[in-house]
């Protein structure tokens, strides 16, 4: 009989993956969009779980968005994803759903820590100002992952720390999305339009570590059967990143735009540099697959095929 797996989140990036991945036929995945299940309600919450079961569940919703967006409604940010995370949290743990997996983030490390950024990091010191209400949501979250196992050691909550990701099934409206896919959509435009400047926020010399998408839904199958030996919190990226610039590069070469970048300096740029420290990911025994330049060409034609058809 099929483990049943509560998976949150399946209309998201990260929630489709996990579901169009070749292993999810291995398994039971409940996968009930926002209209079947109120995340905001703990009552429909725990009902659900009662009826249904699951032997594990994988909290992979929220409210997400890039820098603009979190500084637009920080209010959202930190209220809905607090509650969501409580709401599924508490209703497993009432209901004796004795593993779980949490996704995490990992704006919530300190944003003058040293890189790369080790999972003992967490809450030792001041966060990021311009996605603080998010991160603050996502260390509620963990830390009660963390209480929770502790109170009762026959609960195995777990919480998973990836880097910023990025693939198919991606945002790429401009309003709300990450980095990668924004900038995407912007030099698209630009090569269609015959544009000849692109603006980057900032001086572009801020680093970031993106990992496609599709490798995360690997290594949360790879979770699921070695969960015993995860531990509590697990950064999960490349343990490389690039600079703003870089990746501005890189995705033109893809897209064939031929312009220039122009820098305004009047924008925000966030961290100037959030590298996750890969230790205990290598001795867990994953690793991602997926090159930059490949899942950047990989994003661009579902872009192209999915989303502009």
């Amino acid at each position: 009989m099929k483990k049943i797996i509560l998976l949150t989140g399946s209309s998201g990036m990260v929630g489709r993956n996990i579901i169009n991945h070749n292993f999810s036929q291995n398994y039971k995945i409940l996968s009930p969009t926002s209209s079947d299940l109120n995340l905001l309600n703990y009552k429909d919450i725990e009902d659900y779980i009662a009826f249904n079961k699951p032997e594990l569940v994988i909290h992979a919703a929220g409210i997400v968005g890039g820098i603009e967006a979190n500084i637009n409604y920080p209010v959202k940010f930190l209220v809905n994803n607090m509650q969501i995370g409580l709401n599924i949290l508490m209703a497993s743990k009432t209901q004796k759903v004795k593993k779980f997996i949490n996704f995490s983030s990992s704006c919530m490390y300190p944003k003058n820590a040293k890189n790369p950024l080790s999972e003992d990091l967490i809450l030792k010191g001041e966060l990021e100002p311009t996605n603080e209400g998010y991160a603050l949501a996502k260390l509620t979250s963990t830390r009660l992952c963390e209480y929770i196992t502790r109170e009762d050691s026959s609960f195995s909550y777990k919480t998973v720390i990836p880097c910023n990701l990025y693939g198919k099934y991606d945002d790429f409206n401009y309003d709300s999305s990450h980095m990668i896919p924004g900038v995407i959509r912007k030099i698209h435009d630009a090569k269609n339009k015959n544009l000849e400047f692109v603006n980057i926020w900032g001086d572009g010399l801020a680093r970031r570590e993106f990992m496609y998408a599709a490798d995360i839904a690997d290594f949360i199958y790879y979770a699921v059967e070695n969960f015993n030996k995860m531990p509590q919190n697990i950064n999960v990226g490349l343990g490389l990143d690039y600079t703003i610039i870089e990746y501005y590069k890189i995705i033109a070469d893809v897209i064939g735009y031929k312009g220039k970048f122009n820098h305004d300096m009047s924008k925000p740029t966030g961290m100037k540099r959030k590298l996750i420290d890969d230790k205990r990911l290598n001795e867990f025994g994953w690793s991602y697959q997926t090159s930059l330049e490949l899942g950047i060409k990989k994003t661009y034609d579902y872009f192209l095929n999915e989303v502009k058809k």
